[in-house]
């Protein structure tokens, strides 16, 4: 069963907690990304999560269509399927979904597994992430402890979000004076507000993240952040209460800020922009270097084994799944699948 229950989601946190490594999230749009996703954690043996935006549903769904719930659901459902085939396990997670999409993007598919575990089916998804980072403190938790009740039924994890990531990711923008930095402060009200539900969340903390694309070092990060903010709520409610913290746009870090990152209590690490370079990069160089194949010059009739799309989308997937596996490498995750078969 290499879609992780939630007992065993749990375990792969915890783990990745206490063992200081943490589990690459990459956001996938299609099958195939999905494909790719499952044999770079296969490849490298390392459980992992696999997760679908607000945008990556719409588009999974097809463009005359654009239904986000719909498109989650077909990759959901294909990755239920096709990773019984793989030799680990992988967690299947929504990702940032601002206070004006959970109705029509994270609820619907709250309510499919609600109907799922009725008929006596595994959760579809494991977790869900909502966005309440544009919104004031209080409204943010506000909403995150209401969905947090419910999610608690279904045995799904919340995962929120304090501070706001900077940069552009999936048409969401923060704004340049956004608040990079989430404060001790910030995390001891999260702790106050959602701690006494009970149920399990992931929090992500923002200590200078951007999204988008950069050089390395670009990006100015301050892990100690993190540190900060796991002493402040393990000081005032107990070592119990230390986070399970998500590191959001990491494109540009440099690896030892990734890695103290990781010796602060990160246990995923969303991964995109440089996923979706690795799938596109072989499919550039698949056209430039069969030109006169994939397209008709001068009247010829081109070389359809260079145009079939299972030729140069087998190269993306295998480029995509070597991204996720350096992505393994660097999060310390080698070889640490709790899957034994």
């Amino acid at each position: 069963m290499p879609v992780a229950s939630f007992d065993i989601y749990c375990r792969m946190l915890d783990r990745a907690r206490e063992g200081r490594f943490a589990y690459p999230a990459i956001n996938v749009t299609s099958l195939t990304t999905a494909n790719a996703v499952l044999k770079g954690l296969a490849e490298s043996g390392s459980d992992g999560i696999i997760q679908i935006s607000t945008g990556g549903a719409a588009f999974a769904s097809g463009t005359a269509v654009k239904d986000m719930p719909l498109g989650a659901i077909s990759i959901a459902e294909h990755v239920h399927r096709v990773a019984e085939r793989y030799p680990i396990y992988v967690a299947l997670h929504t990702d940032h979904c601002p206070a004006d999409k959970l109705e029509t993007f994270v609820l619907p598919l709250v309510a499919e597994t609600e109907r799922r575990r009725a008929a006596g089916l595994p959760n579809l998804f494991n977790s869900h992430m909502f966005d309440g980072s544009a919104l004031p403190l209080a409204e943010n938790l506000e909403i995150a402890a209401k969905l947090l009740e419910r999610f608690k039924a279904s045995e799904l994890i919340l995962e929120i979000e304090a501070g706001v990531v900077g940069g552009e990711e999936d048409g969401i923008k923060a704004e340049a004076n956004a608040k990079l930095y989430t404060t001790p402060e910030d995390t001891l009200e999260v702790a106050r507000r959602l701690n006494s539900i009970g149920a399990r969340y992931l929090l992500a903390a923002t200590f200078g993240n951007v999204h988008g694309v950069y050089k390395p070092g670009a990006v100015k990060l301050r892990p100690s952040v993190l540190k900060e903010c796991q002493d402040a709520v393990v000081a005032q409610y107990g070592e119990a209460t230390r986070f399970h913290l998500v590191f959001h746009g990491g494109s540009g870090s440099e690896l030892h800020e990734i890695h103290e990152a990781l010796d602060y209590g990160v246990v995923k690490m969303n991964i995109d922009t440089d996923t979706q370079y690795a799938f596109t990069r072989p499919i550039a160089a698949h056209m430039f270097s069969h030109y006169d194949g994939v397209l008709k010059v001068d009247g010829e009739v081109g070389d359809k084994k260079a145009y079939d799309p299972r030729t140069y989308l087998a190269l993306a997937e295998a480029g995509m799944a070597e991204r996720v596996k350096r992505a393994v490498t660097e999060l310390r995750g080698t070889g640490t699948t709790l899957f034994r078969g």
